[in-house]
């Protein structure tokens, strides 16, 4: 885990960006926080980048670790730029995923702080979730609400996997009203969805205000403004709105903002570090959770939609040994050379650039290099695919080189922006069409599926959205990641699959609606031997074997 050096960050990183000191809050020597009253006197100038990636892998793709390179590579060549990326949550760090800082010479710092609470957000956005259903349960105890017990969505959360916390009883022995519930973890808490698409203090108390939090009897929605906690939840939430700054090793400036997962949620950093970050530089690099079929769809149907951004370009990621795997090689196999199942695999990132056109922004793959391992004959067949696709593509060795190592993707990128002649921006679907025709648009268009099918238990839940008037918003899928489908199980580029929708839920406070698909889960396990066996403290209180 990279650590950062003694440094006057504050100071160094205002002048920068050029902010006025009085916006810049240090948490400690290496991390502050923007206050956000600094996009009224610098507002975004600069070109955004969008960095995704092929169907995620066992092998590991390194979208973040690009992310970080390429802005990196961007200083290199002479640019200004930032990154606008995702904290990271505490439940892969402990789990199976591990961190989310980048690697090796690309790396944002300080990463164990980053990766372990960083400046409270979560905690705050936790908390805030957790005060809303505590008063919703006293409400339920005391008959001041016309909240049905049995019709109550609002689940706590806590920033962390753990299965049994799935479903359980509350209010027995007398302790409130018994009845089911659950927890989220917290990156799928409304609270984060609403913080990360929200434009300010105010914009967050309309969607704390407009959030349901369950029915009455008769099926009709109750509010969390009916409770009359609003201002306390904004209390709470109130410096987590500010984004974080920290640095990458090679001092690239990184707004470090939000966090909801891209399977669960929408996946994307905060539009307000978005924005600090088109800001502060002439490029802004960002990405989005998982693949381009789950958070890059989600930025740019959902996120782009809400806020008016639009990126000027699209780069997706891909390694040589997850395109083995796509091309279906045992991850023990992986190392020998293999161009036969590189070329299989190119069927997986072929889909992911075929719906990155949709959104008619210039494309580019970057392929993030193993040095050791990855052969010219296996790289000669990831480019000549992407010149018969009409992409950029470029060898970024980011992991071992740093800036140094992506100074041919960064001028690729920069050069497509130049030479673009930039259309108005438009999501893939528009609002006025069924809810089932804006799945329907998504699951043909960017997975690859014959349909859409929704379970009885799923029209029934829509019905109720549509009665009261939930629905003239955006979708989230909920989706496995591992997979175009809905089944984790089919790699590649699976064909003849429908997508099968078994039940919603409605973030109207964050603006969509979730649609949950095969067996994805809000609150995930822990596996078998997870990411927290390794971690070790040494007497001198360094932590170690943190992954990421």
């Amino acid at each position: 885990m990279a650590r950062m050096e003694k440094v006057s960050f504050v100071g160094e990183m205002a002048a920068k960006l050029g902010l006025d000191e009085k916006y810049v809050i240090p948490y400690g020597r290496d991390k502050a926080k923007v206050d956000v009253a600094a996009l009224a006197e610098k507002k975004a100038q600069g070109k955004l980048i969008l960095v995704s990636a092929l169907t995620p892998t066992p092998a590991g793709e390194g979208k973040t670790t690009v992310s970080i390179g390429l802005a990196q590579g961007l200083q290199a060549i002479g640019k200004k730029v930032c990154l606008a990326l995702r904290e990271p949550s505490m439940g892969p760090v402990f789990g199976r995923k591990g961190g989310a800082t980048g690697g090796g010479a690309s790396s944002i710092v300080p990463g164990v702080s980053i990766n372990l609470g960083f400046t409270g957000d979560f905690s705050a956005i936790s908390q805030a979730n957790n005060l809303l259903a505590a008063v919703i349960d006293n409400a339920l105890f005391y008959h001041t609400t016309r909240l049905d017990p049995t019709k109550v969505t609002w689940k706590r959360v806590m920033d962390m996997n753990d299965r049994a916390l799935r479903s359980i009883t509350i209010g027995l022995n007398r302790n409130g009203v018994p009845r089911e519930d659950g927890f989220n973890i917290t990156p799928a808490s409304e609270i984060m969805a609403c913080l990360c698409l929200c434009s300010g203090v105010e914009d967050l108390r309309n969607r704390i205000d407009n959030i349901v939090v369950g029915f009455t009897a008769d099926d009709e929605a109750v509010y969390a403004r009916e409770f009359g906690v609003t201002d306390s939840l904004l209390a709470i939430l109130l410096e987590a709105v500010n984004p974080n700054l920290v640095r990458s090793l090679e001092g690239v400036p990184a707004f470090v903002h939000g966090g909801p997962f891209a399977n669960i949620a929408h996946g994307c950093n905060s539009v307000l570090a978005t924005r600090m970050a088109l800001a502060c530089g002439d490029y802004a690099v960002t990405e989005a959770g998982f693949a381009f079929d789950l958070g890059a769809e989600k930025f740019l149907d959902i996120k782009c939609r809400q806020s008016g951004l639009a990126p000027d370009a699209i780069v997706i990621v891909a390694t040589i040994r997850a395109l083995k795997m796509h091309g279906g090689v045992n991850k023990k196999e992986l190392d020998p050379a293999n161009p036969e199942a590189v070329r299989r695999g190119l069927a997986n990132l072929g889909a992911h650039i075929q719906s990155a056109k949709l959104y008619k922004r210039p494309v580019t793959v970057a392929i993030n290099l193993f040095e050791a391992l990855d052969t010219e004959e296996e790289i000669a067949e990831v480019k000549a695919y992407c010149a018969e696709q009409g992409v950029g593509c470029a060898v970024a060795n980011v992991f071992g080189k740093g800036g140094e190592g992506s100074k041919e993707l960064a001028a690729i990128v920069a050069e497509s922006i130049e030479n673009y002649a930039a259309e108005p921006f438009r999501c893939l679907y528009e609002l006025d069409i069924p809810v089932k025709e804006r799945m329907e648009t998504i699951a043909k268009k960017v997975y690859g599926a014959d349909a859409v099918v929704l379970t009885k238990p799923a029209l029934k839940k829509l019905a109720l959205m549509e009665k009261n008037g939930l629905t003239n918003l955006p979708v989230c899928m909920a989706k496995t990641q591992n997979s175009l489908s809905d089944d984790a199980t089919l790699v590649g580029r699976p064909t003849g699959f429908t997508i099968t929708v078994r039940d919603f839920e409605i973030a109207n406070g964050a603006g969509f609606l979730v649609a949950l698909t095969g067996e994805i889960l809000r609150m995930p396990a822990l596996p078998k031997e997870p990411a927290a066996k390794d971690i070790r403290v040494t007497a001198d209180g360094t932590i170690t074997g943190m992954k990421g």
